[in-house]
């Protein structure tokens, strides 16, 4: 199968969250979700000074793995979902709604790079799986710090959006 047949199932499957656009309309970016690009200093050693990366960044990465793996985890509950997701309250309903999708339930993430372009941001890049295989690799997102969680931003969640075909989402 060529990876332009994979696709647009894959993209379908990963934006079934959603499902429900109208609901997406709460969704909007705080400022903390935009990516900037990977300075050299976010590859510095462990012990020199790095203004572009947070205090612990194995911490960080491991959290941002965790938390992209949950988000993306059909078994997660809403709760789970809602808490590692940026403005996670405000999308609640849309989350809720395609929990129960059955593209959905087939869907999961692996992150495979983390890349931290500030203390509160990072560029993920991760393989959206559906039923295990890889159906989009090397799919590019990025990862914010907010209430002291790494979490997946609004915009990784819009550009999925436009993947899907629906450029117009209210919110993105």
């Amino acid at each position: 199968m060529s990876l332009g047949t994979r696709v647009r199932p894959a993209a379908w499957a990963a934006a079934a969250v959603l499902v429900l656009v109208p609901v997406a309309s709460a969704c909007s970016d705080s400022g903390g979700g935009s990516a900037k690009s990977p300075s050299p200093s976010a590859t510095a050693p462990a012990n020199s000074p790095a203004p572009n990366r947070p205090g612990d960044p194995a911490a960080a990465k491991a959290q941002i793995e965790r938390n992209w793996a949950t988000f993306f985890d059909s078994k997660a509950s809403t709760d789970a979902k809602v808490k590692v997701l940026e403005n996670g309250d405000m999308l609640r309903p849309l989350l809720a709604a395609f929990g129960g999708d059955k593209n959905a339930a087939q869907s999961s993430a692996k992150v495979t790079a983390v890349t931290f372009t500030s203390p509160t941001g990072a560029a993920v890049t991760y393989d959206l799986l559906v039923g295990g295989n890889p159906a989009l690799p090397g799919a590019k997102g990025t990862a914010v710090l907010q209430d002291q969680t790494w979490k997946v931003s609004v915009k990784t969640l819009c550009a999925l959006v436009k993947l899907s075909g629906n450029a117009a989402a209210p919110g993105c």
